[in-house]
């Protein structure tokens, strides 16, 4: 939809919902669970977790870590340290173990830290959310759009915008001279069927 403009812009956990309550956003992708009063949202993917260690912890030689392997580390709270990117820098600092959505901790990336697979722990399901009232054709289009919809889809609102239809082919059966068959287009050969004496001699 080119004649639509779009802007996209980072918001915090806390203020996911907050910008759709006072009209700073129509759409926000969310973590779940969010209050959903007076809101459409829609689920989308789940996220792998992350355990963020200090650059040279033991656990950057494995590509995946297990939970249970990690019962003695300390873990650090994003929220309470102001954050995913303070928190960062407090791991970095060597402090403590935190555990983020693969998205998150690839978005800010802090120096000094290393990030791998966890497994044992629950993920995070992203979803799309929008006030319940604010439904019109560019919301529909976008959320067409995000559960992978095409252009083409017949139920994306552009889609069912009437066609102008096409001019009929004209019918040209029975008008006209009928082209013969291949067959029929030469004449019999006057020849064909006689034995090597049979043609008629004409008097000299």
């Amino acid at each position: 939809m080119p004649h639509v403009p779009l802007r996209s812009f980072m918001s915090d956990g806390g203020a996911q919902v907050a910008v759709l309550r006072d009209g700073s956003a129509d759409l926000s992708f969310v973590r779940l669970p969010v209050d959903r009063e007076g809101l459409n949202v829609i689920p989308l993917y789940e996220e792998q977790p992350v355990v963020v260690a200090p650059k040279g912890h033991e656990i950057s030689v494995f590509e995946e870590v297990a939970l249970e392997d990690l019962a003695e580390e300390t873990f650090l709270d994003a929220d309470g340290l102001g954050g995913p990117e303070a928190a960062l820098q407090v791991v970095a600092s060597g402090a403590g173990l935190l555990i983020l959505p693969m998205s998150v901790a690839r978005h800010f990336n802090v120096k000094d830290t290393v990030a791998r697979r966890l497994s044992g722990a629950p993920g995070t399901e992203i979803a799309l959310a929008w006030p319940s009232h604010a439904t019109d054709e560019v919301i529909e289009e976008f959320i067409g759009i995000v559960r992978g919809r095409t252009a083409q889809s017949s139920r994306q609102p552009s889609a069912q915008q009437e066609k102008p239809k096409k001019e009929p082919k004209p019918d040209r059966r029975g008008t006209g001279v009928k082209k013969p068959k291949v067959a029929q287009r030469y004449a019999p050969n006057p020849d064909k069927g006689r034995g090597k004496g049979s043609r008629k001699k004409g008097k000299r």
